[in-house]
């Protein structure tokens, strides 16, 4: 009993250091977007300072790099076009099939689009989207930047006086919540064509049919749901993936552990966040 008690003691603090270590990153990425006017330097780095006569020489921080951000568009939103889209159109065509038992008993074909689109645009889509985007993106993610960990080329960064955080992580950060968005906006649209198309070979409803009971049945809310969910989630992989990345220990084997644990973590930071803002935006 008293080793099970330890070990849980001991996984409980693991989680709780973690979270921590999460909640700091967060933390160093706002402050590396605040405006240089309203931060100052001091003994325990940058703090935000407000607004007065005393700030007339702010710290000189460099600009953020855009060729970095557009570089982690390219490679986190545009590559994962495909595979996004892919997973969207057969989501579309599950719900129709789902919704299809119902429309079968009842014959209520005018019900097909909302039945299908509600639980994409809400649920859905987002969820699988994030999990995928998480598995492809903030894996890679992670490994990359757990190579560069052990490999010490932050740590040349930092001799360099560049400071890791402004220049690695928040243009990731950025790229994947703005990956995110445009994602599910992409994802929605093929979700709605998918079940479009199944609707028809399977269930015989006709493309207007399905079209007008979406478009009558749901609100524009529904969908901003949805996309406020995917950059919350875009959000979560992108700090989970960064931190585990930035924190390895122990070499090539450090680099793997890490890569499963930030997947595992933003898999589950997706399901919790997605229950508190469903309790929230309903």
């Amino acid at each position: 009993m008293t080793e099970a008690l330890r070990k849980l003691g001991e996984r409980a603090l693991a989680l709780v250091e973690e979270a921590g270590g999460i909640a700091l990153l967060a933390l160093k990425v706002i402050g590396a977007l605040v405006p240089p006017r309203l931060l100052r330097v001091g003994a325990a780095g940058l703090r935000l300072v407000a607004p007065s006569r005393e700030v007339r020489n702010p710290p000189r921080v460099p600009p953020l790099s855009g060729r970095e951000l557009l570089r982690n568009l390219d490679k986190m939103g545009v590559s994962s076009l495909p595979i996004v889209a892919l997973t969207a159109f057969f989501t579309g065509g599950i719900m129709v099939i789902q919704s299809g038992i119902f429309v079968k008993r009842f014959g209520a074909q005018g019900l097909l689009g909302w039945g299908s689109g509600y639980a994409v645009f809400r649920e859905v889509g987002p969820i699988l989207i994030g999990l995928m985007f998480s598995g492809r993106v903030g894996s890679n993610n992670a490994a990359e930047l757990g190579t560069m960990t052990v490999t010490e080329q932050i740590d040349g960064l930092r001799a360099l006086a560049i400071e890791p955080v402004r220049y690695l992580i928040v243009p990731r950060v950025l790229a994947m919540v703005i990956s995110m968005f445009c994602l599910l906006i992409v994802g929605d649209l093929v979700a709605v064509g998918g079940g479009m198309l199944f609707g028809k070979l399977l269930l015989g409803v006709e493309f207007s049919s399905f079209y007008y009971s979406l478009r009558d049945n749901l609100r524009p809310w529904d969908f901003l749901v949805g996309v406020i969910k995917a950059s919350v989630f875009g959000l979560a992989i992108s700090l989970t993936s960064c931190h585990f990345g930035t924190a390895v220990k122990g070499g090539a084997v450090g680099v793997g552990r890490a890569v499963n644990d930030a997947v595992v973590a933003a898999a589950l930071a997706i399901l919790i966040s997605d229950y508190l803002l469903t309790l929230v935006l309903r």
